[in-house]
């Protein structure tokens, strides 16, 4: 029996996922974000499922996926310093490979690069204003870079009343900044969006490409912004009651396993889908304290995590059901 914490991960749920996102995206390209797994067998599945390619988080990121994928966007405006210059330029040559650009301060010294313009969907993250993106295109062109279009990430759909109108102001700015590169003469051929809480309400009038990633496993946030249920979750933490006290138990997987996230509308630190009552009050480094719940020391209880792409950063490896533990083969490629 494997020991607690560890993560597992069970397939058939995660196909599942995988297909019917798939199918409520259809008419769209799909480039999942795999910062989310952080596993070449999980984007195996992906691309098997239909994907056109994978998104990343960062350059290390690519480097690692290009062993499974030849067409990667890197949706992150990249700063070019000298060395990550010499690696794109390096894994350009191997790859189809994009990257995200939010201004004109740093552009890449890689001539040939595909890129495209990061807009600003309301998030008020990175992403230039949508009037500024044909000004940014053109520069990207005198450059010698090969503009494909514009992208955003509504990251206000993470909100429990917030998802479609995230994804309505995502497409009004999405297409704003595709007129502002017609002004300037340039095409968008891509037009790339989306968030896993905003999957219903994609604009197919606006969006060419769809980059979700939390749908691949679920998590706690999506059970409570409504996105998923619990029977749709395909990750969750096993972890082993240690400690038993008068109103509490205390379990061995803390911030250090399922990480710290927690949003203002989360209920707790996590949730325990086969005790719908009970609730993660407070979590430490290897602690988490469990209120509305009560089993003796040495139960072994399943946890969601509030953000599984936190909880994933944290593995070396996740336990599958039925199969060979799958290794987290990006963890720590931060740069």
């Amino acid at each position: 029996m494997t020991a607690t914490p560890h993560l597992l991960v069970d397939p058939v749920r995660l196909e599942a996922n995988l297909a019917r996102t798939h199918a409520a995206l259809a008419g769209l390209a799909v480039r999942p974000h795999a910062k989310t797994h952080k596993s070449l067998e999980v984007a195996r599945r992906q691309l098997a499922a239909g994907a056109v390619g994978l998104s990343v988080a960062t350059v290390s990121e690519a480097e690692v996926f290009a062993r499974v994928c030849d067409d990667l966007f890197v949706a992150y405006p990249v700063f070019f310093d000298a060395e990550r210059t010499a690696r794109v330029r390096a894994l350009a040559g191997r790859v189809r490979l994009t990257v995200g650009i939010s201004g004109t301060d740093a552009l890449p010294d890689v001539p040939g690069l595909r890129v495209l313009v990061e807009v600003d969907p309301g998030m008020g993250r990175s992403g230039a204003p949508a009037a500024d993106a044909g000004r940014i295109a053109a520069a990207a062109q005198a450059a010698g870079l090969v503009v494909d279009g514009v992208f955003a990430f509504p990251g206000h759909s993470y909100s429990p009343d917030g998802r479609a109108r995230a994804a309505a102001d995502e497409a009004r700015e999405l297409a704003r900044a595709v007129e502002s590169l017609a002004a300037q003469g340039i095409t968008a051929r891509v037009v790339s969006g989306g968030s896993t809480p905003s999957v219903e309400f994609a604009d197919r009038g606006v969006l060419t490409e769809y980059r979700p990633g939390v749908y691949v496993f679920g998590d706690a946030q999506q059970v409570e912004l409504g996105t998923v249920t619990f029977d749709d979750v395909a990750l969750s933490v096993v972890a082993t009651v240690v400690a038993r006290f008068e109103g509490r138990v205390v379990a061995d997987a803390g911030s250090k396993v399922l990480g710290a996230d927690r949003p203002a509308y989360a209920s707790g630190f996590g949730r325990l889908p086969d005790h719908p009552g009970a609730r993660i009050t407070a979590l430490s480094e290897h602690h988490a304290t469990i209120t509305g719940f009560d089993a003796p020391v040495g139960t072994r209880v399943r946890i969601v995590p509030n953000h599984v792409c936190s909880a994933v950063n944290l593995a070396d490896e996740l336990q599958v059901v039925g199969a060979q533990p799958w290794r987290v083969d990006a963890r720590g490629c931060n740069v």
